[in-house]
């Protein structure tokens, strides 16, 4: 079994920062991939960044790429995104996922571990 937990989450202005945390506990070894992904309200859940946990290969939405970046503590099971220029655009709840694999922005199943979610509100 494999346990999620986020945080970090919080209201910022415009162009401001936040850095969201997940750490992973249980059978981390199954999880070789993490990402982020984000719902907000009335529209479907979407990926935001995803992370290969062995070797670190990244993968964006459109919509952050140069803004978000994602990274991983490997010996801590954590993986982080770190949020700058921040705009309306990105309130939503924020979830961390992970799994063997994990297709943030294609047409397989969603991963099979999640967290508990965390609000990201910019004003």
């Amino acid at each position: 079994h494999v346990q999620l937990v986020e945080s970090g989450g919080g209201s910022v202005q415009a162009g401001g920062s936040l850095r969201l945390s997940c750490a992973a506990t249980g059978k981390t070894n199954v999880l070789n991939c993490m990402g982020w992904f984000r719902q907000a309200p009335g529209k479907e859940r979407e990926g935001v960044a995803v992370i290969t946990r062995i070797h670190g290969g990244t993968e964006y939405d459109d919509s952050v790429k140069g803004r978000f970046t994602i990274s991983r503590n490997t010996a801590e099971n954590t993986v982080y995104l770190q949020m700058n220029n921040l705009r309306p655009e990105d309130t939503a709840m924020y979830y961390c996922a992970a799994d063997l694999d994990v297709d943030a922005f294609g047409p397989r199943p969603p991963p099979a571990y999640w967290g508990q979610g965390t609000q990201v509100t910019v004003s």
